[in-house]
């Protein structure tokens, strides 16, 4: 199977180039991001209250989804984490609710682009949600 040159939210181009323009390097990432980030909003939610644990899983899907060209993804984890990040500084800052709408959206639509594509471009792939 010929790995994507377009996935809906991703910018493939962008990251099969971060990645010595090897296209199959970048489809591994994208199947090692849909295993690893499979149950991410379950971990992520149950994170919720507890700033400094938040902001490592925000921070773990913010840098993976740059990796592989997730562009709108990484930024919407990339501003709630900027705010966790305060929160754990000391600083007195409340976290819009938008900011956890927009990434809780951007993540499902983003993980099932992945998930679909990953799915019928290898064989055996059959899990997910």
């Amino acid at each position: 199977m010929p790995v994507p040159r377009t996935l809906d939210g991703f910018d493939v181009t962008a990251a099969v180039a971060r990645m010595l323009d090897q296209p199959l390097l970048w489809w591994q990432a994208l199947g090692l991001f849909v295993a690893h980030f499979a149950d991410w909003e379950q971990t992520w939610q149950a994170a919720i209250g507890d700033d400094g644990l938040e902001q490592k899983r925000v921070h773990a899907l913010r840098s993976a989804a740059a990796n592989v060209g997730a562009l709108a993804l990484s930024e919407a984890a990339a501003s709630l984490e900027a705010q966790l990040l305060k929160k754990c500084a000391g600083q007195a800052v409340a976290i819009p609710e938008s900011l956890r709408e927009r990434l809780q959206a951007s993540f499902r639509q983003t993980w099932r682009s992945a998930f679909e594509a990953w799915k019928a471009g290898t064989p055996g792939a059959e899990e997910g949600r």
